[in-house]
């Protein structure tokens, strides 16, 4: 596997900022994709968001990110999604820190967000590389869940379709059998396999 350093201002990678259920989540003037499949939906509560927010301004060393280099020239994220969701979305001006937007902030204040240098290691290699690859680097950070950590290992079209269904916010799953189900959708426990219950009679 070939992996090699790279420092890529913020201002590029919230380029084109889009999240939404039909053009996916995609950055970096539309070359990255944030959430394929075999990632996980935005987990971060307002706390962990902020702080990276917080570290940036600051001026601080956020953690190592890492995108992996497809076939076509463009990227798919690795590691890092939360983070650079969380970027994106406050730049973007989709939340607040401490009551004021980005779009609030001085010029001088917006570059020095803009202009702050995310530290992204970009691999190329096969697709079990790649899968071997990503269960290392998510040992540490927020935990992947069973089902989390299956789907990384199992990514395929079909995935695709059902993290629609059953993986998301306000999915069908949810809406129609929530009261029924139980566990968060974004962190895939609808579709955990479980166990058969076993009836003596």
């Amino acid at each position: 596997m070939l992996i090699e350093l790279h420092k890529i201002l913020v201002r590029e990678v919230a380029k084109d900022f889009v999240d939404n259920p039909e053009q996916g989540c995609t950055g970096y003037g539309g070359r990255l994709n944030i959430r394929p499949a075999f990632q996980r939906e935005f987990v971060y509560n307002e706390t962990q968001r902020n702080e990276v927010i917080r570290t940036i301004k600051k001026n601080f060393p956020l953690n190592v990110m890492y995108w992996v280099r497809s076939g076509d020239g463009n990227f798919e994220m690795l590691d890092g999604q939360q983070r650079t969701i969380s970027i994106c979305q406050y730049v973007t001006n989709s939340f607040s820190l401490d009551h004021i937007s980005f779009g609030s902030l001085s010029e001088t204040e917006q570059n020095k967000i803009l202009d702050y240098k995310l530290t992204i290691y970009i691999c190329e290699g096969n697709d079990q590389e790649k899968l071997d690859w990503f269960k290392i680097i998510n040992i540490a950070g927020e935990k992947l869940t069973t089902q989390e950590a299956r789907n990384a290992i199992y990514a395929c079209d079909w995935l695709t379709d059902a993290k629609k269904f059953f993986s998301k916010n306000s999915c069908p799953a949810q809406t129609q059998y929530g009261k029924y189900l139980s566990g968060k959708a974004i962190r895939q426990d609808y579709r955990k396999r479980r166990k058969t219950p076993n009836f003596s009679f």
